[in-house]
């Protein structure tokens, strides 16, 4: 970067929000837009951040435009969307396409500075990354994801782990009618974009840090010889072996201060660093998209927050950030503090603010 260009965190949005389970669909055709609210996390969590950081510091850009269809609350004219067209995004690679408006936009609208994401859909962060690993080339930028998933698994592997849960679980939730299981393509999305930014060779291995991940298998789970089952816990297996660093949410229960010595781990002179706020569903907050784990406390979330911040404070340097997987149906009633809590993170983790 030209040193006589002072660098600042630039903030945007993509309110992209491609969760093809029926029950999402659902709820955001059936939802409303609050009085005064938006149906867009950027507006949401940049209140607080326009309020609380001083405004010499960051720029904003706004959001990446969607079709309406896609928003997290769809206009009633945009609500005839079925499961099958969500399929058909997902299986179309949509979520890469967008990805790949994230990455340009950062170069076209905000590089040389950092940029901090806002958004919906987690998969947006590979573009994100895609772009500051061009920027800085892949073996000098490290990826760090803070979420209860590893979001490292094909999507080939899940409909046998679907399919095993039916034939042998009597109160499983799936239903052989799913259009899920059917002819699915190994696309790019959500919960598994970090397979494919390894496997494109976009990040390396090493250079990999998911932290607080509920989803590692149980022990047990490595002992099942159905091969369906052994696929799925392969993938795990591998990530480990190729030398992605897996902090589960256990190990940090079990030891607050795992992260305390994270620096000497990363070896990269930049850091990205993604959160995605169902690291605290279900404890900590409520407003977010998937809540099948429970997750850390607000207490522990700050206190993850503060470790990567330390980074930073030791002389690596920020290429990015992002806060995702918000759930706007949810978030911010009551009393959530989702917002809120994004917010805070991106204070402590971008400018060094408690």
């Amino acid at each position: 970067m030209d040193k006589t260009i002072e660098e600042k965190i630039v903030f945007f949005g993509c309110p992209l929000d491609s969760d093809e389970r029926e029950e999402s669909i659902r709820e955001r055709h059936a939802g409303r837009v609050w009085n005064g609210w938006s149906d867009d996390p950027f507006e949401m969590v940049m209140r607080f951040v326009r309020r609380e950081v001083d405004a010499r510091l960051w720029e904003e850009k706004g959001s990446i435009e969607v079709p309406p269809w896609l928003r997290p609350i769809p206009p009633e004219g945009a609500r005839n969307a079925l499961v099958e067209h969500f399929v058909e995004f997902i299986d179309g690679d949509g979520c890469r396409d967008y990805a790949d408006v994230v990455r340009v936009f950062i170069e076209d609208y905000i590089s040389p500075h950092v940029p901090c994401m806002i958004g919906v859909d987690h998969s947006l962060t590979g573009g994100a990354f895609a772009g500051l690993a061009k920027k800085y080339k892949p073996e000098a930028v490290s990826l760090i994801v803070v979420d209860s998933h590893v979001d490292a698994i094909p999507t080939s592997v899940i409909p046998g782990v679907v399919e095993y849960d039916m034939a042998t679980n009597p109160d499983t939730v799936y239903s052989p009618d799913d259009p899920f299981l059917k002819n699915r393509t190994e696309s790019y999305n959500a919960s598994s974009f970090i397979y494919h930014l390894l496997q494109e060779e976009v990040v390396e291995p090493q250079n990999v840090f998911l932290i607080g991940v509920s989803d590692f298998p149980p022990k047990h789970a490595f002992r099942i010889k159905d091969e369906r089952i052994k696929r799925y816990v392969g993938q795990y297996t591998s990530l480990k072996r190729k030398g992605v660093k897996i902090i589960t949410k256990s190990d940090l229960q079990l030891n607050p201060a795992r992260l305390k010595d994270l620096h000497r781990l990363v070896k990269t002179p930049h850091v990205y660093i993604s959160i995605d706020m169902d690291i605290g569903a279900g404890n900590a907050l409520t407003g977010v998209r998937f809540q099948n784990y429970k997750g850390l406390n607000e207490t522990q979330i700050y206190r993850i927050a503060k470790h990567l911040r330390d980074i930073m404070d030791r002389g690596f340097h920020l290429a990015g950030m992002d806060v995702t997987e918000f759930d706007v149906r949810k978030a911010g009633h009551g009393e959530d503090r989702t917002y809120l809590i994004a917010a805070n993170l991106i204070k402590t983790i971008c400018f060094g603010v408690d």
